[in-house]
């Protein structure tokens, strides 16, 4: 079949991408008809999974939005996924024209759509490059020469860990790409859990993945997402205590959220639904590097 220009050449089409099932859930137009079928079986049996998606989505602006507030102005978004309304540039670049900012991802449709869109736009750049080789990744970015390693950066890795299974030690590729960070730096994560909802619902969306994709699902819990923020210091969500309205005994996890909370309580705005975070099974967090 004749690929759309934004698609690039050499890709799998018969094969459903992470990335592409993602941007339908966004209600985005990069998608093939493996993507489409493999998103609208998930939504089958777990219908909330746009809403999930674009609470995660809406979490990263908010954070962005915080961070550029904060002073930041470089970005390294690693597993940035196809260009949708509000990009991190977008927002980032609103606040502060001067912001500069990395996208990183392995999906070539992401890469090749990214590079066009941001063609004319000489603050941001696009590489093609892997979580799990932070060195490599470092290097090409440090090659780059857009973002200045002795200034404070926003590391962002939104929705990008639940597809890193702990084989590939994604604790020890964000402890190597810290330590490049300079003092001031921030990290955010937002990450899939398995603690709130029923573990058949979750067992199947992971095994969907599983063997439709060639990426795997990993959830993880919040003890484990916050481990993730070794050598930063938690940012405070907006509120000092939040009544959870689930058992302790069946997720052991605790009534009061402090640093790691779900997406729809961290710094909530008028849009967000903080009453009905538990329909949205994703642990955030931000962290800053002392």
């Amino acid at each position: 079949m004749a690929l759309p220009a934004w698609a690039g050449d050499g890709i799998d089409v018969t094969r459903p991408s992470v990335a592409r099932v993602y941007d339908y859930y966004l209600g985005g137009v990069h998608h093939f008809d493996a993507d489409r079928a493999m998103a609208e079986k998930a939504i089958a049996d777990w219908p909330d999974l746009p809403l999930i998606m674009r609470s995660n989505r809406a979490f990263l602006r908010r954070a962005v939005t915080y961070l550029a507030r904060a002073g930041i102005r470089q970005f390294l978004d690693i597993g940035s996924g196809i260009p949708t309304s509000g990009n991190v540039h977008e927002i980032a670049q609103n606040l502060a024209r001067e912001s500069r900012i990395v996208y990183v991802d392995t999906d070539p449709v992401a890469v090749t759509h990214s590079r066009a869109l941001l063609a004319g736009n000489p603050a941001t750049a696009v590489l093609a490059a892997d979580f799990t080789r932070p060195g490599e990744l470092l290097t090409a970015v440090r090659d780059l020469a857009l973002l200045d390693p002795q200034k404070p950066t926003a590391l962002l890795l939104n929705a990008l860990l639940h597809f890193i299974p702990d084989s590939a030690q994604p604790g020890e590729a964000i402890a190597t790409l810290r330590d490049a960070l300079a003092p001031g730096s921030y990290l955010v994560i937002s990450h899939a859990t398995h603690e709130l909802h029923p573990a058949d619902l979750t067992n199947r969306h992971r095994d969907l993945y599983r063997s439709n994709t060639a990426s795997r699902m990993t959830m993880r819990g919040r003890t484990q997402v916050e481990a993730f923020f070794t050598g930063f210091d938690l940012v405070k969500p907006s509120f000092d205590r939040v009544e959870l309205s689930i058992d302790r005994a069946e997720t052991g996890i605790d009534r009061v959220e402090t640093g790691i909370v779900l997406s729809e309580r961290w710094h909530p705005d008028e849009a967000a639904s903080p009453a009905q975070a538990e329909r949205f099974p994703i642990w955030v967090g931000v962290g800053h590097r002392p």
